[in-house]
């Protein structure tokens, strides 16, 4: 009964019968009860990801097709209808439409196809009639209802009773760990299926995406997908579209906003996530988080965002709360940032201090979409560095080019005779976790640097207003938005930007996960080795924009 929904055709298992052998997890007496009602609050187990039929009535009739030919249906069916009447029975039947739909009418009673969300047809239902045990009965036995088995020739049998699903749920069904392939617990698989079910039901207020690369779409659809199916991916926005655009945020055309406020149409921001992947997206390494955004968008303080919304409302319960403290001891140990796990180096060389307080400044694209909407005042990595140089003039200042910037002179480039006026040291090479494990204290517009330091007990100052800054662990000179008036833990941070925002995706088995699954991973080179196709695509894109650079210095 509890099954994995089809994200793609070639699902794993999440649960297996085990007749002769005693459940790995057994469920106390105590806990049964309380099992049944997760099941039913988190409206899991069935085809629940099938589709509202949108009709409801009291009496069901559930019927396999495995048997009864169009007399014996008719047969059961008026068996029934001598109790009730036919204005409150529907028929739901696996097997041919039409010979179904013309009997129903014929009796005048509703008639739904098989491939219905249970939840949605129970929630109406008083009594059952099936002439199997199938998912509905199930279910319809773990809310209590009545369920009556009819027999061979339309009489009805004993009833089956919600012991009875127990009794195969708890004790004679074995749970299996689709990520590991390890034995879980029923709460552990139910606890899997409700999250999936959120995500499926999010992904269906989606009509659309745009502005997506093609290279990554494949991946997207993964991420959106909506078992079975994903939504369409179009080039240019149009009216008429049924729910929400979903558009990569730093792609969106130039207009957008205004076009889809004429015709009502949401538009949702899709972003890389915090925990992405090992190796970046200029090299054409599909994501395997991303950010979902309803409201607006992390990096832009202008507006809230539903990162912003979450950290300001969401409850953090203590199992949530010691989750995250997992979450950062792990991607601490493993020395794991946005783009993976960290490489092992060499000792580097030391760093002559002299005992004064050490400071690191990492540099950012002057015209990346977090510094063009969160930098406030301060114009870019020059006018940065000077003004920590000017509030900290006895300290040892370390400043650490951007790569990107590095290796393309994108926008914040400077030459290592400017930055030596400001800093005493410029720090190239290796990971910049490693970097931070050597300073005091971070100081940066709205680098990503700055929530890793948080979660590596350094002192944050910031000068722009970063998703993180606002929230009580930070020293803030910038403008940060008056509305973040909560005070929060370091372990709610994390859990608000590391588990409730974003959305992960497992690179084995193709289905949403929690980011423990996504750091395991990460710890797998040989899944994230570029294809040759992706690193000769990476070539032609590098290649072009070289060339636009050419052009432009030409014309210019």
């Amino acid at each position: 009964m509890l099954r994995i929904p089809p994200f793609h055709r070639s699902v794993p298992i999440l649960a297996r019968a085990c007749r002769h052998a005693a459940p790995a997890f057994p469920v106390p007496e105590s806990e049964r009860e309380e099992l049944v009602g997760r099941i039913v609050r988190e409206r899991v187990g069935g085809c629940f990801w099938a589709p509202d039929p949108g009709q409801r009535r009291p009496v069901l009739v559930v019927l396999s097709g495995k048997g009864p030919e169009r007399s014996r249906l008719a047969t059961m069916l008026k068996q029934v209808l001598a109790v009730h009447a036919a204005r409150d029975v529907m028929l739901v039947r696996r097997g041919p439409r039409q010979p179904a739909a013309g009997l129903a009418r014929q009796l005048g009673i509703a008639h739904v196809p098989w491939e219905s969300d249970p939840h949605a047809l129970l929630d109406g239902a008083v009594r059952v009639y099936a002439d199997a045990v199938g998912d509905i009965a199930r279910l319809a036995a773990l809310r209590g209802l009545p369920v009556v088995l009819l027999g061979p020739g339309g009489g009805c049998e004993e009833p089956f009773l919600r012991t009875d699903v127990l009794a195969d749920l708890l004790d004679r069904t074995a749970y299996v760990c689709p990520f590991t392939s390890s034995p879980i617990s029923c709460a552990e698989a139910i606890a899997l299926l409700a999250g999936w079910r959120r995500t499926i039901m999010a992904n269906r207020q989606i009509g659309a995406c745009l502005a997506m690369s093609r290279w990554k779409r494949r991946r997207i659809a993964d991420f959106l997908a909506t078992a079975p199916g994903a939504p369409p991916f179009i080039e240019d926005f149009r009216a008429g579209l049924q729910g929400a655009l979903a558009v990569w945020a730093t792609r969106q055309p130039p207009g957008l906003d205004e076009a889809a406020r004429r015709t009502g149409t949401p538009v949702w921001r899709v972003e890389d996530g915090f925990v992405r992947s090992i190796g970046l997206g200029s090299a054409l390494m599909p994501p395997s988080s991303i950010t979902i955004d309803t409201r607006g968008i992390y990096y832009d303080p202008a507006r809230e965002s539903d990162l912003e919304h979450i950290l300001q409302t969401a409850t953090f319960d203590p199992a949530l709360r010691a989750r995250a403290g997992k979450l950062v001891e792990s991607l601490v140990r493993r020395g794991i940032s946005k783009y993976g796990a960290g490489r092992a180096v060499a000792l580097r060389e030391s760093w002559d201090t002299g005992g004064r307080r050490t400071i690191l400044v990492p540099g950012q694209v002057a015209d990346d979409q977090s510094v063009r909407c969160g930098g406030g005042r301060i114009g870019g990595n020059l006018e940065l560095l000077q003004t920590v140089r000017r509030h900290n003039p006895d300290a040892f200042v370390v400043y650490r080019p951007h790569p990107d910037v590095e290796a393309t002179h994108r926008l914040g480039h400077m030459d290592d005779s400017i930055v030596m006026q400001l800093a005493d040291r410029i720090d190239r090479g290796g990971a910049i976790l490693d970097t931070i494990s050597r300073v005091d204290e971070v100081h940066t517009l709205t680098s990503l640097a700055g929530f890793e330091a948080l979660m590596r007990g350094r002192r944050v100052v910031t000068y722009g207003a970063p998703f993180y800054a606002g929230w009580g662990l930070t020293v803030d000179l910038g403008d940060v938005p008056a509305r973040r008036t909560r005070h929060l833990s370091l372990e709610e941070l994390v859990a608000g930007v590391l588990i409730l925002f974003p959305r992960y995706l497992d690179p084995v088995t193709r289905l949403p996960c929690g980011p423990e699954v996504l750091i395991d991973r990460l710890q797998t080179p040989d899944l994230w080795r570029p294809t040759p196709w992706m690193r000769a695509l990476a070539t032609q894109t590098a290649l072009r924009k070289a060339w636009a650079r050419i052009r432009a210095a030409w014309t210019s």
